[in-house]
């Protein structure tokens, strides 16, 4: 279970929500992942990846969309990932089709892959995370 934005952001760094694209471009974020059910993305998230597909068209990043069934119907991941790090999006598919429950461990390794730096996963993890062990 995730703290609010608010939170985060009054804190020591800035949550990448938001701010995911100007990040990558820059080359401090090497992973974003967006998901919603497919066919709900709001309209305003839609135009967001529209910039970033922009920079796909140019090169800059890739974008793979990945569709998985569940009972409540179909999720629509987007992953767009730098140059060289597209072995992210698989990683983290894998993290998440893992069996079990989600962890401090798996939090941690999904801020890794995102492109959170150890300390700020220290920080996240100790005053944020609210999940199970």
């Amino acid at each position: 279970m995730r703290g609010s934005a608010q939170q985060i952001n009054s804190g020591v760094y800035l949550i990448h929500t938001n701010r995911e694209l100007g990040l990558m471009l820059k080359g401090v974020k090497p992973l974003a992942k967006f998901v919603d059910f497919e066919g709900y993305y709001p309209e305003v998230v839609l135009r967001y990846l529209r910039l970033f597909d922009r920079h796909v068209e140019q090169g800059r990043m890739t974008r793979r969309d990945v569709f998985t069934q569940t009972d409540k119907g179909v999720l629509h991941y987007v992953y767009y990932a730098l140059p060289g790090e597209e072995w992210r999006i698989d990683a983290m598919i894998d993290l998440w089709a893992r069996p079990g429950n989600w962890s401090r461990e798996r939090e941690r390794e999904e801020g890794k892959l995102l492109g959170y730096t150890d300390s700020q996963n220290d920080m996240w993890l100790s005053q944020y995370y609210k999940g199970p062990d």
